[in-house]
């Protein structure tokens, strides 16, 4: 059975940093990434890591902050949140699927797996 089991959320004030960990079991996978949503807001992307990790992904609100890496020794990607601001408070998830040609990795739809979230919450 294939899981996505994410861990490393809570509450911080904002500036603060904390570091989010997605363990993979049962296979894995070729691009890994992790996306948030806000209450009342849809899913959006936040980061993705290819294989070998040659290939990284952010999106704009994130980048210069936040740093993908996985270990796939482990099975396991991390998402290093630094300086962080209210707006990042929401539900992180983790996903992952095989390679497919063409894909940009920055959608939901380009993921098939997918974890149950753990909550971030940044104080202002």
């Amino acid at each position: 059975q294939v899981q996505l089991v994410e861990s490393g959320g809570g509450l911080v004030q904002a500036g603060g940093s904390l570091r989010l960990s997605c363990a993979a079991s049962g296979r894995t996978f070729y691009a890994m990434g992790w996306f948030r949503q806000a209450p009342g807001k849809e899913r959006e992307f936040v980061a993705a890591i290819s294989w070998n990790a040659g290939n990284t992904y952010y999106a704009d609100s994130v980048k210069g902050r936040f740093t993908i890496s996985r270990d796939n020794a482990k099975n396991t990607v991390y998402l290093q949140m630094n300086s962080l601001k209210p707006e990042d408070t929401a539900i992180y998830h983790c996903a992952g699927d095989s390679f497919v040609s063409g894909s940009s990795w920055t959608t939901t739809a380009d993921f098939r797996s997918w974890g149950q979230g753990t909550q971030v919450t940044v104080s202002s």
